[in-house]
């Protein structure tokens, strides 16, 4: 029975999270919003300060499922040895989902190794910001936003994981060193 609960509590928690529908579109050459979230490991990280004085490659899912994409996103970096600080940013939007994060993130502690715990920051309270600023139809697949030094989108994809986007965004990696 508690099995039932869970899954009802989730599906709600979906559906609420996806009533707020953003268009798509693409933020390439504006600053990243600037965000607080937690790590899986329990640190404070605020965005895009966090990372300023070099590139950052943030993989955002809005969706449970939208993690195959970003699976294949890190697997394509790390076959072509392309060496990014990436985040993966788990993006709830709503008040419902905020009341219920430790067990939400409990649950993705669950399915991943603990010493990738810190990679893993999820937004709630400023989640909204970001989905605005990528848009949140067709959330499916991740968003993939390679930010410059100074916190700024240089590459944006958000089509699905594809040989040809994993070039672009390492030229465009290339580029900024």
């Amino acid at each position: 029975m508690p099995d039932q609960s869970l899954r009802l509590l989730l599906a709600s928690l979906a559906l609420l999270a996806a009533c707020s529908s953003y268009p798509r579109r693409d933020p390439t050459n504006e600053r990243f919003p600037t965000v607080r979230g937690t790590a899986l490991d329990g640190t404070e990280v605020t965005l895009p300060d966090a990372f300023a004085g070099g590139p950052v490659l943030l993989l955002v899912g809005y969706e449970q499922n939208t993690q195959f994409d970003l699976d294949r996103w890190t697997m394509g970096l790390t076959q072509m040895g392309i060496k990014v600080r990436a985040l993966e940013l788990p993006t709830i939007p709503g008040m419902m989902p905020g009341l219920f994060s430790g067990y939400i993130d409990s649950g993705m502690r669950r399915g991943i190794p603990k010493e990738d715990w810190g990679g893993v920051v999820t937004l709630y309270k400023d989640a909204s910001l970001v989905t605005r600023f990528t848009g949140t139809q067709d959330a499916l697949p991740g968003r993939i936003l390679l930010l410059d030094k100074n916190g700024m989108v240089v590459f944006f994809h958000d089509r699905g994981f594809s040989l040809g986007s994993l070039q672009k965004l390492q030229e465009v990696l290339q580029k900024l060193k």
